[in-house]
C-alpha cells in the first residue's frame, strides 16, 4: 500500500473503499489499511469512530454516519470514519453516502468495508473520490501477484518456486496467508529469503479452488488435474455434487448453446450464452474443437451423473463424480487425438448434419 494510498499533497483522501466477497480478507485488508495509514502519520488511532459490525443484517443509520462525516475533528488534525459493513446501506443511504463525498469535508477520511457486492452509486463515488481496495483477486494470476504483494507488506520473500507453490496451495483460500506469513516470519526471521523446501513444513491441506480450474482442466484433456480440482472443490471448498454439476451444466450447456451457430467471435459467443467476453471465447473455441458429437455426450454425462447422485446407481458421490470427471476429460482427448481419421469423422458429421438441414 503505502504511498499509493494518498494524494498528490501526501495527505489522505476522502474516501477508502475495501470490498471483496470473503469477509474475513475484507475485514484483514480493512486493518491493514488502517495500520498504514497510521504508519504514514495521516490519520492517528484515537481519531478513529467505527460504525456497523461485520455481519450485521440491519440497515445503517446512515444519518449519524454523514453527521459524523460533517463533524470536524476535535483535537486531532483529521477525523476518522470506519463503516466495517457497508453492505448495510440500502440504495436510499448509498446515495446519500456519494451525495456526501461530492462535497467531503477536508479533515474527514471516510473508510467503508464492504464484504459483498458494492452497490453501483457507492461504488462510482468511491471511484471519484478515493480508491477502491479490492480484497479478493479474481483468476490464478491476480491471486499469485496480490499473494506476492502481501508478502512483501510482511517483510517476506518467497522465491519464485515458493511462491507457485503457495499460490497452488492456498487456491481461493487466501485468509489463511495472514496466519502462514506470521508463522513463517516467527520461524525465519523478517527479511528472510524462504524457498520452496523451507515452506512446505508449514503448508496444511490445500485450499480451494475456482471452477475454471476445474473446467480448464477439462478443456484440457487433464483428467488428473481435473480430479485434483474436483476434490479441491469437494473437500476444502465444501461444495455439494450437485453445486459442481450446475457449475459443468452451464459451462457444457454455453457449447451446446454455441453448436453450430454461426458465431466466429467472442462478442457473439457472449451475448449467445450471457457469459463475459474472454470465458465467452474459451467456450466457444472449446465447442468448436470438441465438435457436435462430444458436446452433446458431455451433456448426457451430466444428465446421467445427476441421476446417479439422486440414487439411481449405488456408488458413493465421490466416486461418481470422478468418474463424470474422467470421462469429460477423455472428450477432448478423443477428440484430439483421433488424428486425421477423426478429422474424417467430424466432416462427415458435419455434412450430413447439413444435408438434413
Amino acid at each position: 500500500m503505502a504511498e499509493a494510498l494518498l494524494s498528490k499533497e501526501g495527505a489522505a483522501l476522502p474516501c477508502y473503499l475495501v470490498d471483496g466477497e470473503d469477509p474475513s480478507l475484507v475485514a484483514q485488508e480493512l486493518s491493514s489499511l488502517l495500520a498504514a495509514l497510521v504508519d504514514l502519520s495521516v490519520i492517528t488511532t484515537d481519531a478513529i469512530e467505527e460504525y456497523g459490525d461485520a455481519g450485521q443484517v440491519e440497515e445503517l443509520d446512515v444519518g449519524a454516519i454523514v453527521n459524523a462525516c460533517c463533524t470536524p475533528p476535535f483535537l486531532t488534525a483529521t477525523r476518522v470514519v470506519v463503516v466495517r459493513d457497508a453492505t448495510g446501506f440500502d440504495a436510499a443511504s448509498q446515495k446519500e453516502i456519494a451525495a456526501y463525498l461530492s462535497n467531503a469535508l477536508p479533515t474527514t477520511v471516510l473508510v467503508l468495508a464492504n464484504p459483498g457486492r458494492v452497490g453501483a452509486a457507492l461504488a462510482k463515488a468511491a471511484n471519484a473520490h478515493g480508491i477502491v481496495i479490492h480484497a479478493q483477486p479474481g483468476n490464478a494470476r491476480a491471486r499469485t501477484q496480490w499473494i506476492s504483494e502481501h508478502l512483501h507488506d510482511a517483510t517476506l520473500r518467497l522465491d519464485n518456486a515458493a511462491t507457485a507453490l503457495l499460490a497452488d496451495n492456498l487456491g481461493e483460500d487466501l485468509a489463511r496467508l495472514d496466519g502462514l506469513t506470521k508463522m513463517l516470519v516467527a520461524a525465519y526471521g523478517p527479511n528472510a529469503t524462504v524457498h520452496e523446501s523451507d515452506l512446505e513444513p508449514f503448508l496444511g491441506a490445500a485450499g480451494a479452488v475456482a471452477p475454471w480450474d476445474l473446467t480448464d482442466a477439462l478443456d484440457a484433456g487433464d483428467s488428473a488435474r481435473a480430479i485434483e480440482a474436483l476434490h479441491r472443490m469437494l473437500e476444502a471448498g465444501d461444495r455439494h455434487p450437485f453445486q459442481i454439476i450446475a457449475i459443468l451444466h452451464r459451462h457444457y450447456g454455453a457449447m451446446l448453446r454455441l453448436d453450430g451457430a454461426e458465431i466466429a467471435d467472442e462478442a457473439g459467443a457472449s451475448a449467445a450464452t450471457g457469459l463475459a467476453p474472454y470465458p465467452a471465447k474459451k467456450v466457444l473455441l472449446q465447442s468448436r474443437r470438441l465438435g457436435h458429437d462430444r458436446v452433446t455426450k458431455a451433456i448426457q454425462l451430466l444428465g446421467a451423473a445427476d441421476l446417479d447422485l439422486r440414487g439411481l446407481l449405488g456408488w458413493p458421490d465421490e466416486l461418481i463424480m470422478e468418474v463424470l470427471v474422467a470421462r469429460l476429460a477423455q472428450l477432448v482427448r478423443l477428440s484430439s487425438g483421433g488424428g486425421e481419421q477423426g478429422r474424417r469423422s467430424q466432416n462427415r458429421n458435419a455434412r450430413a448434419r447439413s444435408q438434413e438441414s
